[in-house]
């Protein structure tokens, strides 16, 4: 039950992080990540082109409802600060990652063990970011009074409905995809 919450906890937090946080940037950095980073970090997104800048408006909106005071505004800046200052040092953490690597595929016989230690650390670094960025945000959520909260609670779990939309396209794009190799696979085997 513990595991259970505290995972539903975490998933809130960083739910609130990637909506605050990427609406906080409002395009104003690029997002943490980079070639080949499958989610990459706090606001980044995976989808269609446009995606990021219809995601960016929306926390924008989102801010400009929330009606801030001057310390609320005061929590936002620190943890839009914070999420910048820690999104460029992912983008850092992986570009050294990237160098080791290019470093190493030159080598006849790569050291897997060097390489597996190295995104180990760079892992376990990128963790800690992510978690001070989280409780930055979590710091300034706490802060806001109950009418915002709902306003945030009400923006994420209409951000949860879309992910989850596109995660049942996805499935079924996949079921559909994989049906017709199963499909061409069994039409050769029938002939013969």
């Amino acid at each position: 039950m513990y595991k259970t919450t505290s995972r539903l906890l975490a998933i809130a937090a960083a739910s609130l992080a990637l909506t605050v946080g990427a609406a906080a940037a409002n395009a104003q950095t690029p997002p943490p990540g980079g070639p080949g980073m499958m989610h990459g970090g706090p606001g980044m997104m995976h989808g269609g082109p446009g995606m990021h800048g219809d995601f960016m408006l929306g926390f924008k909106k989102l801010h400009d409802k929330l009606n801030l005071n001057a310390a609320q505004e005061k929590q936002w800046q620190a943890a839009l600060d914070t999420m910048k200052q820690n999104g460029a040092a992912m983008r850092k953490n992986h570009e050294q990652l990237k160098q080791q690597f290019d470093a190493m595929k030159n080598q006849p016989i790569l050291d897997l063990n060097a390489m597996h230690a190295a995104h180990q650390q760079i892992d376990q670094q990128n963790q800690q970011l992510r978690e001070q960025t989280a409780q930055a945000w979590l710091a300034f959520y706490n802060g806001l009074n109950d009418q915002q909260k709902t306003t945030v609670s009400a923006t994420l779990k209409d951000r949860f409905a879309k992910m989850e939309q596109r995660h049942e396209k996805m499935r079924e794009r996949w079921e559909q995809h994989r049906g017709q190799h199963q499909g061409g696979a069994s039409a050769p085997a029938a002939q013969q």
